[in-house]
């Protein structure tokens, strides 16, 4: 299936009505696929996952934003499809190891700017109002939630170092109430951005994730959904869903490519 997308990806033409960016037409071609959580907790040892037949949010992404960076170099096979992921998931791109994939999506933006992958927006102030001050303890408060945590507790230790490493900073964030339908937000957040959910549950950073895309009547998000049960196109608007969601104050923006 990753060498199939590859290459119909290849032809891929951008046109307003069919797909605003290449992120967004790879982004639609999943939709459908089952949402599944916890799709990398499958071995007894870290290995890269490689699973386009379940996603989870975070997989989703990593899958969309691979997928489009391999059509964008030219390499259309399943090795460099592999190679792409891993320098997503883990740190540095080092070899795959529990405590060294990105599990809090702070990290994972972090380690991918240092790699020249994306960047965060965080203008313009007008839009980008509210602050975050990171707090991340969860995995460590809760290791009773994560199979291999639980399999091996020695792994705490290099948790506990990325927590560290990004408890206490902060980042400007859009809070819900300015994501309504304007040329100011049009003009900022663009079709295949990465939208990050943050959240007041204790110990997170960010709740969900998925990929932007504009309709007539505002924002909408291509994600995959526990809610829907597979990867959808959002109905609603977002700022509807974070709307009916309590614990989901607004959202952070990161851009593939260099600042």
């Amino acid at each position: 299936m990753v060498v199939h997308l590859l290459e119909e990806a290849s032809g891929w033409r951008a046109t307003t009505r069919v797909a605003p960016t290449l992120t967004v037409w790879i982004a639609r071609q999943l939709i459908g696929t089952p949402y599944v959580a916890h799709t990398l907790e499958v071995n007894e040892r870290e290995r890269l996952v490689v699973n386009l037949r379940q996603l989870d949010c975070t997989t989703y992404v990593e899958t969309v934003v691979a997928l489009t960076m391999c059509v964008q170099s030219g390499e259309k096979t399943f090795d460099a499809f592999c190679r792409t992921l891993q320098t997503l998931r883990y740190i540095g791109g080092s070899e795959p190891m529990y405590e060294s994939r990105l599990h809090y999506f702070t990290s994972w933006i972090e380690d991918n700017t240092r790699g020249g992958i994306c960047y965060e927006l965080q203008s313009p102030e007008q839009l980008f109002s509210s602050v975050q001050t990171v707090r991340a303890t969860y995995m460590t408060d809760h290791p009773e939630r994560y199979r291999m945590l639980m399999a091996d507790t020695a792994r705490l230790a290099g948790i506990r170092e990325q927590q560290r490493a990004i408890t206490g900073k902060t980042y400007r964030y859009i809070p819900q109430e300015r994501l309504g339908d304007g040329e100011q937000l049009r003009q900022t957040i663009h079709d295949g951005d990465i939208i990050a959910i943050i959240t007041t549950i204790g110990g997170l950073d960010t709740q969900h994730i998925g990929i932007a895309v504009w309709h007539d009547d505002g924002l909408h998000l291509l994600n995959a959904s526990s809610i829907h049960k597979q990867v959808v196109e959002e109905p609603m608007t977002l700022q509807q869903y974070l709307y009916k969601h309590k614990t989901m104050p607004g959202i952070r923006v990161v851009r593939l490519g260099s600042e």
